[in-house]
């Protein structure tokens, strides 16, 4: 007789700046009887279908004891099911809005929007309108919501506010599940530029350290070097270009937290520059007074937001099983305020 016990269930909240999925770890009882791994996961999963579960199958992001199987696989005793699936569905309706995006590419399977600065992703409290999702689905149409409209349809991965750059969108099931895996794996390649204060001692370098919500203020990522305050954030850095006060960094992700590089430059010493939240709207280099203190300022009007920007992504596509890459150019108030640094003092190329 099946068991339906919540001790052997263990969920992992994976739901952070650049992961949108859920994992779980489902362990069989010692007396499960055999039965189909779709109709099993439906008894144990809240708001999963067996639809998105077969979906989710084949796209392998379930596995069964390491391995990847097919929907009519009968579960065994003892038998270990890890999953990845996308976030469950919410009950509010969304407004599909007709809100201009910059769609870098797209086709039948899913799109690259080059996000501008300023704009939330999904509505949350405070922004349940004017959100790249409500123009995704104003723009298109059946998106994988699941059912009653889920808060992030065809979003499997997300980047601030404030920051720009590339997202990919799913236009379908399969395809959500598929991009989602590869989050997971860390396979997707995502290389973001950020201008930041000062120039790190090396020009290359890798910043592994735990990140959790910070004890003071729950809004903001804070580093531990204790793994039960945090998860594992590894990101890889390179200096491009220095300007004396500010540098421009290369920054490559292996896992995707919230707020991973700004969280981990501050760490570094080098706070994004204009990044109020973790200390870049400070004048950290330079004088604080004068000739130098009215051209930062006029720099932070110039962009008012923190110097990041998702400049390109590469990721297997869902269907053709073809490597695709996208590449962006910096946003304008970005290449501007590089501008004003590079005729304020001579730059050194690295």
């Amino acid at each position: 007789m099946e068991e339906n016990r919540a001790d052997d269930i263990e969920e992992v909240d994976l739901a952070t700046e650049d992961t949108l999925f859920e994992h779980h770890r489902i362990i069989a009882d010692k007396g499960q009887s055999q039965i189909r791994v779709d109709k099993f996961l439906v008894d144990r999963l809240p708001n999963a279908t067996r639809n998105r579960i077969q979906n989710a199958i084949d796209a392998e992001t379930i596995q069964i004891n390491g391995k990847s199987v097919k929907a009519s696989y009968k579960i065994k005793p003892l038998d270990v099911i890890t999953i990845v699936l996308p976030d469950p569905p919410r009950n509010e309706e969304i407004l599909a809005e007709n809100i201009a995006l910059d769609i870098v590419y797209e086709d039948e399977y899913l799109l690259l929007v080059n996000k501008k600065p300023g704009m939330v992703v999904h509505p949350a409290y405070g922004n349940w309108t004017g959100t790249l999702v409500n123009a995704l689905v104003f723009h298109i149409q059946n998106l994988p919501t699941h059912r009653n409209g889920e808060v992030r349809p065809g979003l499997v991965h997300r980047i601030d506010k404030d920051t720009s750059g590339l997202l990919v969108v799913a236009k379908s099931e399969f395809a959500m599940s598929f991009l989602a895996k590869q989050f997971f794996d860390h396979s997707i390649e995502r290389t973001y530029y950020a201008l930041v204060w000062g120039v790190p001692k090396e020009p290359v370098g890798t910043i592994k350290t735990y990140l959790g919500r910070s004890l003071q203020d729950r809004k903001i990522s804070a580093v531990y070097d204790d793994p039960e305050k945090g998860k594992i954030a590894i990101t890889h850095y390179k200096l491009l270009k220095s300007y004396d006060y500010v540098s421009l960094i290369q920054c490559n992700l292996e896992t995707g937290r919230t707020h991973q590089i700004r969280a981990h430059m501050k760490h570094l010493g080098h706070p994004l520059f204009g990044d109020e939240t973790y200390g870049g709207t400070k004048i950290l280099r330079g004088q604080q007074t004068g000739k130098f203190k009215q051209f930062v300022e006029n720099c932070f009007k110039l962009m008012p937001r923190q110097a990041l920007h998702a400049k390109t992504l590469g990721f297997i596509h869902p269907f053709t099983k073809e490597r695709m890459q996208f590449d962006t150019q910096l946003p304008h108030d970005f290449q501007a305020v590089i501008e004003k640094f590079e005729t304020y003092n001579t730059s050194t190329d690295f």
